[in-house]
């Protein structure tokens, strides 16, 4: 295990969410920046305390979800290009999210809670299809599932999003491609609250992970029910997802890109993996919001447009060198 490389990206980490704090599109010196925190009188203490912490709080925490997830789902399926919006989710929360805004739905959390909902409604049947087989989250059979509901889904979307007015499309493209401009610290304290158990039982699961990898017999014969191990993690990784989605909107890459960063320093066991993958995730999106905010200011970018242009170019780098090692 490389420590030292796994050490300097936990600290990067978490400096760029230091960082996050004192950078936005509103210039605020640093100065300013530190008595906004320490004093809630001070000018600039709403932007700050209000707007930029919460918004970079939730973005780490949503990145960790995604990257853990994206870890858990990886080792379940035995497929190193396996990521949370795979298998299904994205395609299920995305349409439910686009009904609620063609809807014109105006009620509190409304889009959040479809989107929620829309996920956790995708998972219910791709789990069903999966299960037809006799053989309850086949991993091959799960992955075919999650690529037909995500077709379907995304066929429906597209049509709903023709017949809807400008405002209606544009509202619903900025959610499809992610955002936390709307974050807060209500949401930030649900997600935290919520995202617990979840996360816990990934972490709970790092071992039974470690032997899925060698396969379903060695595991079994080295003590794991292999059955009920699928199936926490799977519903544990969709109801991360499912809430990411629904408070950030659809946000491709880390789940895929992170993981195969954490490995490539050394880091194969799933009991320091998920922690890693966590603190290394929440600080990639960290900055990928912060350009996005930053970079065309006063316009902010999609944070899923920002992930996508930095993930794909590291990704395939890492895949590059694997195939050539």
């Amino acid at each position: 295990m490389n420590t030292r490389g796994a050490f300097l990206l936990v600290v990067a980490s978490l400096l760029v969410l230091v960082l996050a704090v004192f950078v936005g599109p509103t210039a605020i010196a640093p100065g300013a920046v530190w008595q906004a925190l320490t004093d809630g009188s001070a000018p600039s203490a709403a932007v700050v305390r209000d707007l930029r912490v919460p918004r970079a709080l939730l973005a780490f925490l949503v990145g960790g979800s995604l990257a853990v997830t994206g870890v858990a789902l990886q080792a379940l399926v035995r497929n190193p290009l396996a990521e949370p919006y795979l298998l299904g989710l994205s395609g299920g929360a995305g349409l439910a999210a686009v009904l609620a805004i063609a809807s014109h739905a105006v009620f509190p959390l409304a889009i959040p809670g479809a989107a929620f909902l829309g996920a956790i409604a995708a998972v219910v049947i791709v789990y069903r299809i999966a299960s037809v087989s006799g053989r309850p989250l086949d991993p091959t059979v799960l992955l075919l599932a999650g690529v037909v509901v995500s077709a379907f889904t995304g066929a429906i979307m597209t049509s709903v999003l023709v017949l809807s007015d400008a405002a209606e499309l544009r509202s619903a493209i900025n959610w499809m491609l992610g955002s936390f401009n709307t974050a807060a610290w209500r949401g930030l304290g649900l997600f935290a609250v919520y995202a617990i158990i979840p996360l816990g039982l990934l972490w709970y699961s790092a071992r039974p992970l470690d032997l899925l990898a060698l396969g379903d017999e060695p595991a079994t014969h080295l003590g794991t029910d292999v059955r009920r191990t699928r199936r926490l993690v799977y519903v544990a990784a969709s109801l991360l997802t499912a809430a990411s989605v629904a408070v950030a909107g659809i946000i491709g890459f880390v789940g895929l890109v992170v993981p195969h960063v954490i490995r490539r320093l050394g880091v194969p066991l799933h009991r320091a993996l998920i922690p890693v993958a966590f603190l290394a995730g929440g600080g990639f999106l960290v900055a990928c919001d912060t350009i996005a905010r930053t970079i065309a200011a006063p316009i902010e970018l999609p944070v899923g447009a920002v992930t996508a242009i930095v993930g794909v170019p590291v990704f395939a780098a890492l895949l590059r060198r694997r195939v050539a090692t």
